[in-house]
């Protein structure tokens, strides 16, 4: 029984560090895509997924998808970043001094250290945000500029 439970445990376990299928995000802190936009030719995609690697995939598919589905040819990435969601210090060591004194005269002081390990790698679900302006025509000359349908083509199964 012990076992069976153990098994059950690793399995569930599993089921929520896997990605889910691309679509789109069911709320703000569901896993899937979201589209912002926030001019006739600009938009901010993300992606939240438990995988960085997916997550950048998908949000590159997704500016492709928005920029096709507006009639344009290409997007231009003007600005990405990554939301791992770890609070700021979420890791590493830290040392701390504290220091007492007592009614009878007496002081001390002490030394503590701490270490946190992130045993488990991140702590929930990654996101990756691109803000996007898209067009036509002759594509810029930047490395930042990708063609949509060649995006879309190799992403497909991203």
């Amino acid at each position: 029984m012990t076992k069976w439970i153990a098994v059950s445990a690793l399995a569930l376990l599993g089921a929520c560090a896997t990605s889910v299928p691309y679509g789109p995000a069911s709320s703000d802190s569901a896993k899937g895509y979201s589209v912002q936009p926030i001019e006739n030719n600009r938009f901010r995609v993300a992606y939240r997924d438990n995988s960085m690697d997916v997550a950048r995939s998908r949000a590159l598919r997704r500016a492709a998808e928005v920029t096709l589905e507006n009639g344009d040819e290409w997007f231009l990435v003007t600005t990405a970043y990554s939301d791992t969601g770890e609070l700021a210090g979420g890791g590493g060591s830290s040392v701390s001094i504290g220091g007492a004194s007592s009614s009878g005269g007496r002081s001390s002081v002490g030394l503590g250290v701490g270490i946190a390990l992130p045993l488990g790698g991140s702590s929930g679900p990654v996101e990756h945000v691109m803000e996007i302006i898209t067009g036509s025509g002759q594509k810029p000359d930047s490395a930042n500029a990708y063609d949509a349908s060649d995006v879309l083509a190799n992403l497909s199964g991203a």
